[in-house]
């Protein structure tokens, strides 16, 4: 089974501070064991919420709000990785995302890449990577079959995306009813069970981890919490992932 770990952001994150060696060293070692133990498939952090955008659809008409969000109250139902020559770019596929599948809402935001924190030289020429993620609706929450005909044109614009170099990776997630979320406070943690709300908290950053069961997928995104010291770590089934 296939899992997305969401990490939530802390205030640190949303100012744009760049993580100690220790702790990129404690993720570096987590991650490796994930990549021997045939666990961690992908993962990816966000920049602050001042670098993203947020795109809602509605009958054929859309609105753009640049960040900062405070309360954007974010629920994921999906995502898709792309690399891109432009911001304006990006915006332009997710124009073409809507069109297919009609109302939606897409937070659009740039990844973290290894220069960013000083792991790696910057090259004289970076790829541009956006991450974009829809907003679960209702259909989402209960789990419906997915419309053929919305299905078809979706994987016709995939296939687009592949073709043009832009596709890096995407997926789709079940109901919150089959995921977890884990809460850190005062020392303590607690983890709920599906089904919940959105969160006010903006997602910082994802893990796609391959686990026998939620049981499991919950322990590696209680360690992964643990180490980065976030408020809250989101557990989610995937249900289709490219």
């Amino acid at each position: 089974m296939r899992f997305m770990v969401l990490h939530k952001m802390t205030e640190e994150m949303e100012k744009g501070k760049k993580p100690d060696d220790e702790l990129i060293a404690a993720v570096g070692k987590l991650i490796q064991e994930g990549v021997k133990g045939g666990v961690f498939v992908a993962g990816e952090g966000l920049k602050p919420s001042s670098q993203r955008t947020h795109l809602a659809y509605r009958n054929g008409e859309r609105t753009l709000t640049e960040g900062p969000f405070t309360e954007a109250k974010e629920l994921a139902g999906g995502f898709t990785l792309m690399r891109v020559r432009s911001k304006e770019e990006a915006i332009s596929w997710c124009d073409k995302y809507a069109a297919v599948v009609g109302d939606v809402e897409l937070f659009l935001g740039p990844v973290v890449e290894p220069w960013d924190l000083g792991m790696i030289p910057k090259p004289k020429s970076p790829p541009l990577r956006y991450l974009s993620i829809y907003r679960a609706t209702e259909r989402d929450e209960s789990d419906s079959p997915p419309d053929p005909a919305s299905t078809q044109k979706l994987g016709a614009l995939l296939e687009d995306m592949r073709e043009a170099g832009v596709l890096q990776s995407t997926g789709g997630l079940a109901s919150t009813k089959k995921g977890a979320r884990i809460h850190y406070e005062g020392g303590k943690r607690s983890i709920v069970d599906g089904p919940f709300a959105e969160s006010k908290e903006l997602i910082a950053g994802f893990a796609l981890l391959e686990l026998p069961s939620k049981e499991t997928a919950v322990e590696w995104a209680t360690r992964f919490g643990e180490i980065v010291k976030v408020h809250e770590v989101e557990v989610r089934q995937m249900v289709t992932t490219i």
